[in-house]
């Protein structure tokens, strides 16, 4: 090439310009321009100029095809990059479907990643994170010595702080050199193996989650890796994973099928060894009704024994086979049926020791083979008797538990050996063939028989008919009664009305309706007749039970035809109403209901009269069960009782807080027995003229946690219902008899309980009262008891044999509240009381003084009590005029706020402590 400096000559100038078209690359058309100026300077100014134009405008055209050129070769070799990794893909792709081994896979996988990058050193690594284990599936390296084992998994932990154990932990690629790396990662880092030049991981991720890693390096300063080489390397990764989880999917679907065919040729194996079971089965099932039918139909017993031998022939070899019985009297051996292929048919003998009479013997199945037979005959058990077989088989023929004889195949040939299954089938087959010969020698018997027998069987033909009249009559009978049963469970047996079983089911059905479609409102009346104890108790239960069928006919004909009414036992009924808008659906039944009972009932010759108390629920979303609908119903009903009888009353809210408080009231009391917060309370009893304390009356208290101290009006109603209240009395009695002795010290006086009915209803109430006195160390004449006329009225006998024996022990009686009762002059003379207490509304009521009602009446009092020798005690004296009325009368004792309200035990040792001071 011609350089500035040369002289130039002007054949030159046509070797410039051709440098100019041929320049392909910037430089090369750089030097030819140069050139060219060169030689433009040698020229005159004229043609220089005009030369040098031509040449800048030939070299800007030049310049734009070079760049074209050069964008052209860059979008070849990006279209070239392009379709070597789709080759790549593609390849990854079919060595997913690949049959060949795993390492294998990955050595091609490896070519495939060398065929992008340089990967002369490459490895494959499988994390397993559950188990935090690693393999390393494929490891080439040129360098490394020592590669790891390709089967083996270990501890991630062996590769701790490597560029591996960071790439697999932390889930990012890892790229440059052993100090850049350490740059990259969040600890120190402690390579394992060669160190390289350059070093590029990538993991493989499934789900964000890691599950390997591709790493490739260099050991050559001329091979480093690219931010391109890592993007790529990424992208290859992926799809190699998915490659590898397509294979191992492939390979986990392979395993299932290899094992769910293993499981299907079992089972076909189980399958056939069942067929051929249930054919055994079935050719033995043919055997025996073969053999049962020829024990029928066989002209003659020789054509019964071959047969027999054609049919065992079928189930076993039996080439060789006979059959041996013993004479009537056990003495000889016969043999109606042999075939013998070496000894023929064998003769009578008397029995002796052959195999055929040892089977006979033992009563048992022999199997024996030449060893065996050998051993019996030396142990001399047996003797020899013809061609000693291969294999001998002889069940025994058993007819009533007496063996007759004996069934024998055996064989002659090595080839055919019988077996412990063939001894269990042909003792099987010999039972029925045992049983045929029993069929068959019995035949002359039958046939004697069977004229007697047909007359027998026409006989019991008659009484089978008329069996089967009375079974079907017992089955129709049956089911009567199960029809009828079902109807008594669900139905009331007096009225026939459904009962509380019926009611209940046909509740939870309208509950059901009610919470799927809120508008099928429904309602519930609760009905108790007023006053039936009475009309019980008067005319007789036989005139109360025609009464309450009588209700319950009145009450069904108030309702409509899908209404229920139920009787729920006693005297109660129940009312479901369907189909209501509110509450003036139900209030109109009930007014019906109500007015319905106004009518006298007609019962035989009888009028009665009777009247209803209604309790009605409405339907609410907050009802779940039908109990709950009834209690609050019932609470309504009770209301409708309180409010003077004859009317209906509504649950509502305040109903519902007396129901909750009651149901924690009765919580409480039963919590309040458990920690003994029922306390006894004592009020004096005084002498009317100078106030002396005789006595007390010991009065329950209960020492709420919460409501603070309570009077028995407070909760003694709920008590009683819930059946505490006697229990909490003998706590209150237990804790007065061990007070008694502090309360009174030495002085004399007594301490009064109060007894109800249900004390005196137990026969052991004067034992126990003196095991508590025995207890406590205390005297019975300090203890005095007390009882109301109810008491009188309910136990008259049992009362006056209890007050003999307390009277005997020198407990004395108490008759409270007298004149508020029937105040019966009659139980005065025939119980022995001790002392009479005017009821304290008499005492009020002598605020009138002398001219008043009440006086008369105490005064009247006071004279019977002193006739019949009666201590007399008034009750509820609270002010001086009234204790100077009855001083006047000659009332010697009293008790009421005047002489001190009931207080604890503290305050009278307080206050006795106080008057000694």
């Amino acid at each position: 090439m011609v350089t500035p400096s040369a002289k130039l000559q002007l054949p030159d100038l046509p070797d410039l310009v051709g440098s100019l078209f041929c320049a392909n690359q910037p430089t090369d058309l750089a030097s030819a321009a140069e050139h060219l100026r060169a030689a433009a300077a040698e020229l005159p100014s004229a043609p220089a100029t005009s030369l040098l134009r031509w040449a800048e405008s030939l070299i800007e055209t030049q310049q734009q095809h070079i760049d074209e050129l050069e964008s052209l070769r860059h979008e070849v070799g990006r279209l070239q990059q392009a379709e070597r990794l789709q080759r790549a893909l593609y390849a990854i792709a079919e060595q997913a479907e690949a049959q060949q081994p795993l390492h294998e896979v990955m050595r091609r996988l490896h070519g495939i990643v060398r065929s992008l990058t340089y990967a002369e050193n490459c490895f494959f690594v499988l994390y397993n994170r559950q188990q935090q284990t690693v393999r390393f599936g494929y490891y080439a390296d040129i360098t490394d010595a020592n590669p790891p084992d390709a089967e083996r998994s270990f501890p991630l932990d062996d590769l701790r702080q490597s560029p591996t154990w960071y790439l697999l932990r932390n889930g990012r690629a890892l790229r440059g050199s052993l100090d850049s790396i350490a740059d990259q990662v969040d600890g120190l880092l402690n390579p394992i193996g060669p160190a390289c030049v350059d070093w590029l991981g990538v993991p493989m991720l499934r789900d964000q989650e890691v599950i390997g890693a591709i790493a490739v390096q260099s050991y050559r300063e001329d091979a480093r890796y690219s931010d391109a080489d890592q993007t790529l390397l990424t992208y290859v990764a992926q799809h190699i994973q998915v490659a590898l989880e397509r294979r191992e999917n492939r390979a986990e679907l392979e395993h299932r099928v290899t094992q769910r065919t293993e499981a299907l040729r079992d089972a076909n194996q189980v399958l056939q060894q069942q067929v051929l079971e249930r054919q055994r089965g079935e050719r033995l099932q043919a055997a025996l009704f073969r053999i049962a039918e020829l024990a029928g139909t066989s002209d003659s017993l020789e054509t019964f024994y071959a047969a027999v031998h054609h049919v065992v022939g079928g189930l076993l070899y039996a080439r060789n086979f006979y059959i041996s019985l013993l004479s009537d009297d056990t003495q000889e051996l016969h043999f109606p049926y042999a075939v013998d292929e070496q000894d023929g048919s064998p003769q009578p003998r008397r029995v002796s020791h052959g195999l055929t009479e040892y089977v006979l013997h033992h009563g048992a199945a022999l199997l024996a083979n030449r060893d065996i037979i050998k051993k019996l005959r030396e142990s001399g058990e047996v003797v020899q008797m013809g061609t000693d077989p291969e294999s001998w088989l002889g069940v025994p023929l058993v007819i009533g538990e007496r063996c007759v004889g004996a069934l024998v195949v055996q064989s002659y040939s090595t080839e055919h050996c019988y077996t412990t299954r063939d001894q269990d089938l042909l003792t099987f087959v010999s039972y029925h063939i045992a049983n045929a010969l029993d069929r068959r020698r019995a035949a002359d018997s039958l046939k004697l028989a069977n004229t007697d027998l047909e007359r027998h069987v026409a006989e019991r033909t008659r009484a089978l008919a008329l069996a089967n009249r009375d079974l079907r009559e017992q089955i129709a009978e049956r089911e009567r009664v199960e029809r009828r049963l079902k109807f008594e469970t669900l139905h009331d047996s007096l009225t026939g009305l459904p009962n509380r079983i019926l009611l209940t089911q046909r509740l939870e059905h309208a509950l059901e309706r009610i919470h799927m479609d809120p508008a099928r409102h429904f309602a519930v009346l609760f009905l108790d007749l007023d006053r039936f104890k009475i009309i019980n108790d008067s005319v007789g239960h036989l005139i109360g039970d025609d009464l309450l069928c009588q209700v319950g006919n009145r009450i069904r004909s108030c309702l409509k035809t899908q209404d229920v009414v139920a009787r729920m036992g006693g005297d109660e009924f129940a009312v479901l109403l369907e189909g209501i808008t509110g509450l003036q659906d139900a209030s109109q039944v009930a007014d019906r209901v109500l007015a319905s009972m106004q009518a006298p009932f007609q019962i035989g010759a009888k009028e009665v009269f009777t009247s209803t108390s209604i309790g009605i629920i409405l339907s609410e979303q907050r009802y779940t069960r039908p109990e709950d609908l009834l209690r609050d119903a019932d609470a309504a009903m009770y209301r409708a009782k309180s409010d003077g009888r004859q009317r209906w009353a509504v649950f509502d809210e305040q109903l519902r807080l007396e129901a909750v408080t009651l149901l924690d009231l009765e919580v409480d009391l039963h919590r309040a027995q458990s920690r003994n917060e029922f306390l006894p309370f004592y009020q004096p009893i005084a002498g009317i003229q100078d106030g002396t304390i005789v006595g007390y009356e010991a009065l329950m208290r209960w020492q709420h946690p919460t409501r603070g101290i309570l009077s028995p009006d407070d909760f003694l109603g709920v008590a009683d219902d819930s059946g505490v209240s006697e229990a909490m009395d003998w706590m209150i009695f237990e804790q007065v008899t061990g007070e008694i002795g502090r309360l009174l010290g030495t002085q004399s006086g007594f301490v009064s309980i109060n007894l109800s009915a249900k004390h005196f209803s137990n026969s052991g109430l004067t034992g126990r009262l003196l095991a508590m006195l025995a207890r406590h160390n205390v005297p019975p004449e300090r203890l005095r008891v007390e009882v109301t006329e109810r008491v009188l009225l309910d136990n008259p006998q049992t009362f006056r044999q209890i007050l003999n024996e307390l009277r005997e022990q020198g407990i004395y009686i108490s008759l409270d509240d007298f004149g508020t009762g029937y105040s019966s002059l009659s139980y005065l003379h025939q119980y022995r009381l001790h002392a009479l207490k005017i009821d304290r509304s008499f005492i009020t009521g002598l605020a009138d003084g002398k001219q008043g009602s009440s006086f008369a009446v105490v005064r009247a009092i006071q004279a019977l009590a002193t006739t019949l020798d009666l201590q007399l005690i008034a009750e509820g004296i609270e002010n001086e005029t009234q204790r100077e009325l009855i001083a006047q009368i000659g009332c010697p004792y009293g008790q009421g706020y005047l002489f001190g309200r009931p207080q604890p035990l503290r305050h009278w040792l307080a206050l006795r402590q106080g008057a000694v001071a």
